[in-house]
């Protein structure tokens, strides 16, 4: 079949076809080149009657398969055997150490695995157009793992499900030796249980992220949030000194602002109203020599449009501007609600002056109205957790349920949040668990692996770098890996991803694709795929994805597999809703 060589250039080799006959079931296999000291490896991508076209595509030496190729080959090639051939899709019986993807498209009968540390201690991309195949093949991936006989009762997976589509896939674990959990964002009659997140656990970033901050002058307000919020809801003997301190610092500020008397007499008088203490408030009495009055007394403003005993409210306040915030360290084992949180916010706010700057006033007066409409809203009770617990006990509780003990695989439904604020707890979580993984020593000892369905939604170029200095799933796909946090985004627009998280993903499934900016994107991630092998990703069919990365010897394509039971992602069948 093989006659002499026509044609070599840099990876390929054209031989002569001396046979005249089009075998176009070769298309796509291996050959072996028997070289004295190792065996070279190639693929047929062309042939017809005249000539076969091979691609060099690695060496196999002390029975291990290496892609590239040092020299080029100098005897006849021959086909591929089967013990050469496990060699590069992978073992096909599964064991401890691999797991089965799907089939091979080329080789009947074959399966292809890949190694468990290099598919899942990476971070992973999944990418197809809608009705590619892309959750079944996900969900038929992890069932793939979680049906092996070496159970993986150590492993964490939480899948972040767009859709509430993966709610039967993995019912099968509870009665499998693993555990399985639903966690819905709404209350609902079902098993699931109601994602609780405890307020405490929010950082000054994490408000940022939960009030969509867009300004970094809203910062320093945050922080004081948080201090003022842990003073106000601690038994600190201080606390009333700490109000009484602010108010009157924002009056002393009011009274210096150069308006006109009844101008600051109504602004004091409003702030007094709403923000008081039993020292500081309109009926508190001032005492000067000969005689006593309150103190709203003191702010008549007379004829001439004067405030005349001004002085004496001065020298009053000034009596209680003596304490700071600056030593203040926040203990996070303060349990607190939204509607603490809003009290010190605006405690906060008019400690900041806001009531005497219009500009502060529309700049931060948004982070009030943000709030507000988390408390006024659904929201409201994902923060309602009621008892102090720490962050270890929270994660591990999180993977744990009292009926079946451990839990490998939790499934959090988002379908009932809106896109923002989705985006808001997926980053809010994400966040935590690397956190948490950061914390360990030895490091590594709890590997977490987030799976991101519809990615792009919440994986983006967005203000979080302005705003607060990173964007946490660049931070995890940076630095995650080490620890054992670990993504995987599935997403059908890589190119709305954000590009430095996609640039760290090791391995790629990408099913059928067609818009023009997503197969750019992938063509930029795939520098070792032949440009024939990306042409295909255009006319795969559906639940068939080409796999390349660290997990794969070679580019290859891969056929899964129906899930069973299946997600709840398959297209509508309209010839059975109409008639």
């Amino acid at each position: 079949m093989f006659g002499k060589v026509l044609k070599i250039d840099e990876n390929t080799i054209i031989f002569q076809n001396i046979s005249g006959q089009v075998h176009s079931e070769l298309m796509g296999c291996y050959i072996i080149f028997d070289e004295p000291q190792n065996k070279i490896v190639g693929e047929i991508i062309r042939i017809n009657d005249a000539d076969i076209e091979i691609l060099l595509v690695g060496e196999i030496r002390d029975n291990r398969f290496f892609p590239g190729v040092e020299k080029k080959p100098t005897i006849a090639p021959r086909i591929i055997n089967r013990n050469e051939l496990e060699l590069i899709i992978g073992l096909q019986s599964s064991t401890k150490s691999n797991i089965l993807l799907g089939n091979s498209s080329i080789y009947n009968g074959f399966k292809i695995s890949v190694d468990i540390n290099s598919i899942f201690a990476n971070h992973f991309a999944i990418i197809g157009n809608s009705g590619s195949g892309k959750s079944s093949g996900v969900t038929r991936m992890l069932q793939n793992l979680f049906l092996k006989t070496d159970k993986p009762i150590n492993s964490h997976f939480v899948l972040f499900d767009a859709y509430g589509e993966y709610k039967n896939a993995f019912s099968f674990m509870n009665d499998n030796g693993l555990g399985f959990k639903r966690i819905n964002t709404e209350q609902d009659t079902s098993e699931s249980k109601l994602l609780k997140l405890p307020l405490n656990f929010l950082d000054v970033d994490d408000l940022a992220i939960l009030l969509s901050v867009t300004d970094p002058d809203q910062i320093p307000v945050l922080e004081k949030t948080l201090k003022l919020n842990y003073i106000f809801t601690s038994k600190d003997e201080k606390v009333v000194e700490y109000k009484n301190d602010i108010i009157a610092k924002c009056l002393l500020d009011i009274l210096s602002s150069g308006k006109t008397a009844s101008q600051m007499r109504d602004q004091i008088t409003a702030v007094l109203s709403r923000y008081n203490t039993k020292d500081i408030n309109l009926e508190s009495i001032i005492v000067w020599p000969g005689y006593n009055r309150p103190l709203k007394q003191c702010l008549i403003v007379d004829d001439q449009g004067k405030m005349n005993a001004m002085f004496l409210v001065i020298n009053f306040l000034n009596e209680f501007v003596k304490v700071s915030m600056d030593d203040i360290i926040i203990d996070k084992k303060e349990v607190y609600t939204l509607d603490d949180l809003y009290y010190a916010l605006e405690f906060a706010l008019i400690s900041e002056g806001i009531l005497n700057s219009g500009l502060s006033y529309d700049k931060n007066n948004i982070l009030k109205a943000r709030l507000q409409s988390i408390i006024n809203g659904k929201y409201k009770q994902i923060f309602e957790f009621g008892e102090y617990i720490t962050k270890e006990d929270y994660i591990r509780k999180y993977f744990f349920t009292n009926e079946k003990g451990k839990v490998q695989l939790v499934d959090l439904d988002l379908s009932s949040l809106d896109d923002r604020f989705a985006k808001v707890i997926t980053k809010l979580l994400s966040k935590l668990f690397f956190n948490y993984t950061t914390s360990l020593v030895p490091r590594g000892t709890y590997p977490i692996n987030i799976v991101l369905e519809e990615a792009h939604r919440y994986v983006q170029v967005d203000t979080d770098i302005d705003i607060i200095g990173y964007n946490i799933f660049d931070r995890i796909t940076k630095e995650g890996r080490k620890y054992g946090t670990f993504l995987t985004f599935i997403t059908q627009r890589p190119s709305e991803l954000s590009p430095t998280a996609l640039s760290q993903c090791s391995n790629f499934l990408v099913f059928r694709i067609f818009h023009p900016k997503d197969f750019d994107i992938v063509k930029q991630m795939s520098n070792n795929v032949t440009a024939e092998t990306l042409n295909t990703l255009k006319s795969l069919t559906t639940g068939n994805a080409l796999g390349y990365g660290t997990a794969f010897k070679i580019p290859m394509i891969i056929k899964f597999e129906l899930a069973n039971p299946m997600p709840e992602s398959s297209s509508l069948k309209l010839n059975e809703m109409w008639y």
